[in-house]
Parts: C-alpha cells; sequence; structure tokens
C-alpha cells in the first residue's frame, strides 16, 4: 500500500510538467473584480479612483457612487491597488478570483496629509500608531493552500513568527512562551471565546478550528503591540475578517477535506450579503475503520449578515455554533496496550458552544460610532465509568455552563489633528458547575463533589492616541485601559488593572523602519478557576485570585521592498505575575491547557511569576520567478515560577522554532507548496514511581503520577516534519473545481512521546508486587508521527 502511495504522489508530480496529462479546455480562465471606494471616515464613495490590479496593467476607474468593474482579471490570489488624489494609496487584501462570479470587496482610503498630497506608492504596508511592531497578517493563500494545515484558521497561524502549538496535532497557540489560556479572538470585532472543537476549558485549545476559511478574507495577529479597546489578552490577539460575499448572484461552494464536508451558500440580498454554512465530520467513521479508541464526531454552522442601511449607517449579524462528541470505541477487538490505556483513560464528551452577535456603525461628520452587542456559551460535559462499564455508578462526572453577555461602545474621531479613541465595555457572566469525581493528593484519594454557580459583572473603559510627524516617518502611539469585575474585592478596583502601553515607529527611508513597543496588559482568571468550591462548599479561590499581569517590551526593524521581499527582526521579553498556582501539585497554570477536558478547577494561589523572552526572524518573498519563499526562525526562553519561587521552564520551552515553507504555481494551474518543520524537544516532569504504583491511586486514575518536585527536568527530543501538498484547479463556465493532496509528515518521522505507563504484564495480566502489594508499573513508550496523506475536493458553482 505504502509502494502504491508513493507511485500516484510520483505520477502527479510529473504530470505537472507534462503539457498533454491532464490539461484542459477551459470557456474562461478569467474573472471580475467589482466593489466599492469610500472614504473610511466618513463612509462617503469616493469617484475617478484608479482601480488596479496589482503588478498588471489590468484595472478600471471609479464612478461617481464609487463602484468599479474590473474585467479580465486571471483566477487566483490577486491584490487590487487604488489611488486618488488627496488620499493615502491602498493595497487590498488577498482576493480569490473564480472564473463563475464576481468577486466583490470594499476598498476604504484615509485623506493624505497637506504635505503628501501627491499620490505616491511606496513599499512599506500602512501600520496603525497603537501596533506598528507584533502585527503579521495571514492572507487567503495562507490559508487555503498552505501545506499540512487543511483550511484551519488555528494551524494557519502557527507558521507565524513566535507562535506553536501544544501538540502537532492540536490547535493549542502557544505565543512567545505564554500558555494557551492567554489568547483573544475576534471575529469581526465580536469577541469569540471558542474557535475550536473539542475545546479545552479555560484555555483556548482544541482539536479543530470551528471558523469556515471559505469566510475569511485575511486575519491580523498580534503577538504584542495590542489595541487598547482589545482586552483580556496576555500574548496574542486574533482579529478575523470576513468577506463581503457576492452582488451578482448566488453561487454555492461544497468542500470534502481531511476530516469533514461543508456546504457554502452566498446568496446576494440587494445591495447587501448574506453568507451561510454547515459542516459536519466523518471522523467517527475514519476513526473507527482505523481501529483508534475513540470516535470523535463534530457538526458547526456559522452566518454573517450585512446590511447597509444607509451611507452613514450599517449593522452586520454574525454567528457561528459548534456541537462536540466523542465516544470510546469499545468495540475493538483485542486492544494494543496502548489502545487500552486511552481507553482507561479518556472520557465521553460532550460539548456545546456558539456565539451570536451584531456590529452598528453610525458616521458622524468628525467621528464614527460603534456598538457591539453579543452572546456566547460553551455547555461541556465529561464522563467516564469504571472499566468503561455503563451500568456501574459514573466514577467522573463534569457538567459546566458559562455564558456571556457581552456590550461594547468605541467612538473614534475623524477630523482632529492627531488620532483620538476612547470607548467602555461591560459583560455579564454566569458560571455554573456540577462536578463529581475522585482526585489524588500524594498517596491519598479523595472524593470531590462540588455545585456551583457565580454571576458576575465585568467593566473596562480604553482611551487611545496618537499622530504622524515629520512628513510621517515618525508614528506615535498611546493607549491605556482600566478593567474590573465584581468576583471579589481583589478584582473589584479597575485602577488595580490599570494597563498602559506605548508605541513608537521610524521610518528612515522606503524600506526600513525601527520599531518599538512597551505595555502592560491584564486578562481575568478564568471562570473555572473563580468557581471552584473546596469540600466546605466554599469558593476556594474567592480570597486569593487576582488578574494576571504581564509587562511586554519589543523591539524590531523590518525591510520591506517592492511589496514583494520583507524581512523583520524582532527581540522581545515578557514579564509576568499574579499567575495563579496549584496548590496540590505546586505549579503554575501558565504550563496547563494543552489537553482535552478543563483546566484551573482546583485550589489555586496567585503568586506565580514568569518569564519569556527571545528573538523573531522573518524572511518572505513573492512572486520571484514564479516562487514564493516563507522562513521563520524564533528562539525563546520560558520559564516560570512554582509555589516556593522557583523558576522552571514552562511545558511550553521548546528554546527554539524553524519554520520553512515554498511554492510555485506551473502550467494547468498546478500549485506544489511544501512545509517543513524543525522544532525544539519539549520538556516534561517524570512519574513519581512510589505513589503512582498504590494500588488505591492508580485505581482512580488510571494513570501515574508526576514527581512535581522534578517538574520539567526531562525532555523530549527535537521534532522534524515535511508538509507537501499539490492543488489542481478546473475551470468551465459555469463551474470551477479545486483538487488537492495533502501529504503530511512525508518521511514518516516518528519522533519522541513522554513514557507511557501501565499496570500489567506482557500478557495483560494485572502485574502486582508479591511483597507491597502495590502495582508494578511498566512503561509501553511510545513514539508519535505518522505519514498522514488527504484528498481533498472544492467545488464552486
Amino acid at each position: 500500500m505504502n509502494k502504491q502511495f508513493y507511485l500516484l504522489v510520483f505520477i502527479l508530480f510529473i504530470s505537472i510538467g507534462n503539457n498533454n496529462i491532464f490539461a484542459q479546455v477551459n470557456a474562461s480562465k478569467t474573472g471580475a473584480v467589482t466593489g466599492k471606494v469610500v472614504n473610511k471616515n466618513t463612509n462617503k464613495p469616493i469617484s475617478n479612483a484608479n482601480v488596479m490590479v496589482l503588478g498588471t496593467t489590468i484595472g478600471s476607474s471609479t464612478n461617481d457612487e464609487g463602484y468599479f468593474e474590473v474585467k479580465d482579471v486571471p483566477c487566483g490570489f490577486i491584490r487590487i491597488v487604488v489611488s486618488v488624489v488627496g488620499y493615502k494609496y491602498v493595497i487590498s487584501e488577498e482576493l480569490q478570483v473564480c472564473n463563475n462570479h464576481n468577486v466583490y470587496t470594499i476598498i476604504k482610503l484615509v485623506e493624505a496629509p497637506k504635505d503628501l498630497m501627491e499620490v505616491k506608492i511606496v513599499a512599506i504596508q500602512e501600520r496603525s500608531n497603537e501596533s506598528p511592531v507584533s502585527l503579521r497578517t495571514i492572507s487567503l493563500q495562507d490559508i487555503e493552500k498552505a501545506p499540512g494545515t487543511n483550511r484551519d484558521v488555528s494551524k494557519a497561524i502557527q507558521n507565524l513568527p513566535g507562535v506553536a502549538a501544544g501538540a502537532i496535532n492540536r490547535n493549542d497557540l502557544i505565543v512567545r512562551g505564554g500558555g494557551p489560556s492567554e489568547n483573544v479572538f475576534y471575529l469581526d470585532d465580536i469577541e469569540i471565546p471558542i474557535i475550536n472543537h473539542f475545546a479545552t476549558q479555560g484555555a483556548s485549545g482544541g482539536a479543530v478550528g470551528i471558523i469556515n476559511p471559505d469566510f475569511v478574507r485575511q486575519v491580523d495577529f498580534f503577538s504584542g503591540a495590542f489595541p487598547s479597546n482589545r482586552g483580556g489578552t496576555l500574548s496574542s490577539v486574533m482579529n478575523i475578517k470576513q468577506k463581503e460575499g457576492s452582488r451578482d448572484k448566488m453561487h454555492a461552494k461544497t468542500s470534502i477535506g481531511a476530516s469533514d464536508l461543508g456546504l457554502t451558500i452566498d446568496l446576494p440580498i440587494n445591495d447587501n450579503n448574506l453568507l451561510f454554512s454547515y459542516r459536519r465530520s466523518y471522523l467517527q467513521l475514519l476513526f473507527s475503520a482505523l481501529g483508534l479508541p475513540f470516535l470523535p464526531t463534530y457538526d458547526d454552522i456559522q452566518f454573517r449578515y450585512k446590511w447597509n442601511i444607509d451611507k452613514k449607517n450599517e449593522l452586520l449579524f454574525l454567528g457561528l455554533a459548534a456541537y462536540d462528541r466523542s465516544t470510546l470505541n469499545l468495540s475493538i477487538e483485542n486492544p494494543t496496550e496502548s489502545q487500552q490505556y486511552i481507553l482507561n483513560t479518556l472520557p465521553d464528551i460532550n460539548q456545546l458552544s456558539y456565539t451570536v452577535g451584531a456590529v452598528y456603525k453610525h458616521y458622524n461628520s468628525n467621528s464614527i460610532d460603534m456598538l457591539v452587542l453579543s452572546r456566547n456559551m460553551l455547555k461541556n460535559a465529561y464522563e467516564k465509568f469504571p472499566n468503561n462499564d455503563k451500568n456501574l455508578a459514573k466514577s467522573f462526572d463534569y457538567l459546566s455552563v458559562e455564558a456571556e453577555n457581552k456590550f461594547r461602545y468605541e467612538k473614534r474621531y475623524t477630523t482632529l489633528p492627531f488620532e483620538l479613541s476612547f470607548g467602555t465595555n461591560m459583560r455579564y457572566s454566569k458560571y455554573t458547575n456540577d462536578t463529581k469525581r475522585q482526585i489524588t493528593i500524594n498517596d491519598n484519594v479523595f472524593q470531590d463533589n462540588y455545585n456551583s454557580l457565580i454571576d458576575l459583572f465585568s467593566y473596562g473603559l480604553f482611551v487611545q492616541t496618537g499622530g504622524s510627524y515629520f512628513k510621517e516617518k515618525l508614528k506615535l502611539g498611546m493607549g491605556a485601559r482600566f478593567d474590573g469585575n465584581t468576583y471579589s474585592s481583589l478584582m473589584s478596583n479597575p485602577l488595580v488593572q490599570f494597563s498602559p502601553r506605548i508605541s513608537a515607529s521610524y521610518l528612515f527611508n522606503d524600506h526600513i523602519s525601527l520599531n518599538a513597543n512597551v505595555g502592560h496588559y491584564a486578562k481575568e482568571p478564568s471562570y473555572t478557576s473563580m468557581g471552584y468550591k473546596d469540600s466546605n462548599n466554599v469558593f476556594a479561590n474567592k480570597e486569593t485570585l487576582k488578574y494576571i499581569h504581564v509587562n511586554h517590551f519589543v523591539m524590531g526593524i523590518e525591510y520591506n521592498a517592492k511589496a514583494k521581499i520583507k524581512a523583520s527582526v524582532e527581540g522581545f521579553y515578557k514579564q509576568y505575575y499574579n499567575y495563579p498556582i496549584t496548590l496540590s501539585e505546586g505549579i503554575s497554570l501558565a504550563s496547563k491547557g494543552a489537553d482535552f477536558g478543563a483546566i484551573g478547577d482546583e485550589a489555586l494561589t496567585s503568586t506565580g511569576k514568569g518569564r519569556a523572552y527571545g528573538i523573531e526572524a522573518l524572511i518572505t518573498a513573492k512572486d520571484i520567478q514564479k516562487f514564493n519563499f516563507y522562513g521563520v526562525f524564533t528562539y525563546f526562553i520560558s520559564e516560570f515560577t512554582d509555589i516556593n519561587g522557583k523558576y522552571f521552564s514552562s511545558s511550553w520551552d521548546n528554546k527554539f522554532i524553524l519554520n520553512l515553507s515554498a511554492s510555485r504555481k506551473f502550467k494547468y494551474d498546478w500549485l506544489v507548496s511544501a512545509r517543513w518543520r524543525f522544532i525544539g524537544g519539549s520538556p516534561y516532569t517524570p512519574i513519581d514511581e512510589y505513589v503512582s504504583s498504590q494500588r488505591e491511586v492508580w485505581d482512580v486514575r488510571n494513570q501515574p503520577v508526576l514527581d512535581y518536585s522534578k517538574f520539567n527536568t526531562l525532555r523530549l527530543g527535537n521534532y522534524h516534519q515535511l508538509d507537501i501538498r499539490v492543488d489542481k484547479e478546473f475551470a468551465w463556465k459555469n463551474l470551477a473545481i479545486t483538487l488537492y493532496l495533502d501529504i503530511q509528515n512525508v518521511y514518516n518521522y516518528q519522533s519522541d512521546s513522554k513514557p507511557v505507563y501501565i499496570n500489567t504484564d506482557l500478557n495483560g495480566n494485572t502485574n502486582i508486587d508479591p511483597v507491597s502489594q502495590a502495582y508494578i508499573l511498566r512503561n509501553i513508550s511510545t513514539t508519535s508521527g505518522n505519514l498522514l496523506p488527504t484528498f481533498g475536493l472544492i467545488v464552486y458553482f
């Protein structure tokens, strides 16, 4: 089978260079781009603007209402350049042109200062004053075509500088050495707490992304210099921008990917648009056929409706929801030792999440008002039965619901000689938890049952100002936030959570800029931590929990030439305090969160500190002799204190990350891309052999207890992986098809895994020491990593 698979891959590559294989007569290999050019500050249409396809002579101009149409645009990924006297030029986000429908976009221009009234196209991409550093952009092509990502936004983000995953097959975001709970996500200005299926409660990771890539036009990712209107983050802000949708006629898109089937409807409604999608996984069928010990299933829906009320008012509605289930595959006959280990330890999972919201914008003569309302909910349920026998009483029963109702108001002035915006946010939260479980502390077993309810208000104020000086060579930005909540007196005073930040950027010439930021940020503890109760039915953490704080120091230099070659180097230092530490284990919560389930539902103290520092280097080259190249290297240290104040390597202290990607487009619409990753080994903790072997302890956990006095003192070997993807596109008059083959871990590299222990002998019999009557544990150390081919189909009609 392996020989046949490699032969198929070989044939695909050979056929790329053969003019006679898979060639087809296309009715049309060009499409059209339509849209509107408006003033960013007033929303008024701009007439007589030049609209060109970047790198070509294809173009058009806007009419009196600001509309334009560019015909005969080559199919594929393009950008639009818009210029007009009196305004700064703009290069649009990436657009995907298809032959069977018109791409629609809205491009917003900013008036140029009087001393820069002439139209001048330079290579440096426009950066905001508040975030001139640590801002990276993921384009549409980066999501759709990147090898090894399966069109998943979270996996595409892992290619950026300073970003790693908690595990190679998960969507945890480990940014500059911070934990997976330190990130926030926004979809068209609405906060989305859950962006992954099978999400880890109290963190941000999961298995597969919920966001449908058919909706996405660009992702802005901040690993520092966070805007003041984006609170609650310590490590990153992901801002996902959605497409406008078609205006010509209804279109549909169906897809078969690595894990699901999807349908997206693109429906014009007068001058507005509705996008709707539904996806369902087939993983349970695939996992069952492969004999894997668990069977996951998920469904998700997403919608976006944009209503342009008039030239001064617009209203956006959006929503997404996910329903995830995972059951154990108890039909496996004679499971292997590793399969049996998973069957013994993994619970059944049932998870439901949704977010719905609306964004209203009003354009005044001198300002823009924005009002955001949203609601989100996560229902999380886990259950486990002794020996997986559902006729017995549950050994683990967890049911939690957290719901939030949010309001945010922002006002941005548009006619002042400097930038000024301010706003406020409020949130009402309700959290419930009904838990019945047994836990172990050292070699003692305790029953941990509690039922809790918390409802609290959170509030915040923010302000941002900035300006450009010396003919826009120098940009300065300043901002601040004040946050608090009603959970306890330790968190109610917003002055304690005062979070100032300042940024500066200096442009030496048209290609080189020096950028820096210093900021202080604060984040509320998770609901799982605030809602935990002890055996006395008392909120165990109410008198100890505080907001987590971090100081950021970032400086970098950037080179950008001809909008094709870009290089940058950034150094960063992060300094944490008030990080929660577990009382039972004495370690920081910063090192938890890269596993399924929930974190933080235990007794804690906010006395932890941490530090993460390093350097990042990035180089990109686009359309150089038909090649695209992307290279990233990050070196970093990530350490957090234990309960005694001693620094240890965090679980994310990989030391270095190297990502190299390249792609090339060939004749007859073939695209070949590859990515190679080289990542330093992760730290891990040895087991406490004495405690783990105690029968009453093992019978509760079915897995060993770690020796936290030696926390993360061991380290796995380095890991590397090559992913390759081949795309072939077909185009007819009313139909377009993309076929792709995505091969992950091409040379089948087997990486080290943390040791796995079981309490049975080679014959599967329970292994008991005849003297101590304790279990004799046996290491069945395994490796991870498999060659994983995926065939995909995308149909546009």
